[in-house]
């Protein structure tokens, strides 16, 4: 996709999603900044990057506090490519929602995301090009019970997606959002059993998708391949509207 000469920043990049995005974006020749709050695994996706001939190097941080994102986006500079990408899900019903799991769930899957576009995306308008790919889920825009805060936030971040877009459009920043299904991940592949059988109900091709597939997409999305397309929620979920999942 020619990402050479250009620093992409993802976070959560150390598993799942967040680490296939990392490497795909460095085989395709970017200095990617790996984040995440785990400096063992940070420092092996670093490795795994450097081995295959890529550039990649790691900062830690803790996105569900305000002051570490501001440390994060200070300490990160100047990047061509933001992947919002680190999140949590903790599923429970309203009844047995804390406040904590509430704010947690708010913090890093939409406050974090939304304090980086407000520190980073201002030095990409001033360089006159950038790309952000927000991670979202087709939950967002389905009505399932105990996703209901995790849902919300992903909705918040979608909506901000365009908002995003249509401020930026027009001084060279694209904005854009990877909404995936059923992906299998280490945080998802613990209950197998539950995940092939949401993979069976609400996709048309009837199997669980891989990060590397989700990766394919937001590598796209960041490149000037996809130069025309802003606002935009991509869906990768196996066909789940063909069958109205």
């Amino acid at each position: 996709m020619g990402f050479s000469g250009r620093t992409a920043l993802v976070t959560g990049a150390t598993a799942g999603i967040g680490r296939a995005v990392a490497a795909q974006l460095a085989r395709e020749g970017a200095d990617v900044i790996v984040h995440g709050r785990d400096a063992v695994r940070g420092e092996e996706v670093v490795a795994e990057i450097k081995a295959t001939g890529g550039s990649a190097r790691f900062v830690q941080a803790d996105l569900g506090n305000a002051e570490d994102v501001q440390r994060l986006a200070d300490t990160v500079g100047d990047v061509d490519i933001l992947v919002n990408n680190a999140g949590v899900y903790k599923f429970q019903s309203t009844a047995e929602m804390t406040a904590e799991l509430f704010d947690l769930q708010m913090d890093l899957n939409t406050k974090a995301p939304y304090l980086l576009v407000r520190e980073l995306a201002p030095r990409m308008v001033a360089r006159g090009h950038g790309s952000i790919v927000n991670i979202g889920t087709v939950a967002a825009t389905l009505t399932t019970t105990a996703t209901g805060i995790y849902a919300a936030s992903k909705a918040a971040l979608e909506h901000l997606t365009q908002i995003w877009a249509a401020e930026y459009a027009k001084q060279g920043v694209r904005v854009n959002t990877v909404s995936p299904g059923p992906i299998r991940t280490p945080g998802t592949a613990a209950d197998e059993a539950t995940l092939k059988a949401i993979a069976d109900g609400m996709t048309a091709m009837g199997r669980v998708g891989e990060p590397e597939e989700v990766a394919e997409a937001v590598t796209f999305l960041a490149s000037d391949s996809a130069s025309y397309i802003t606002g935009a929620v991509l869906e990768v979920g196996g066909g789940r509207p063909a069958i109205g999942g």
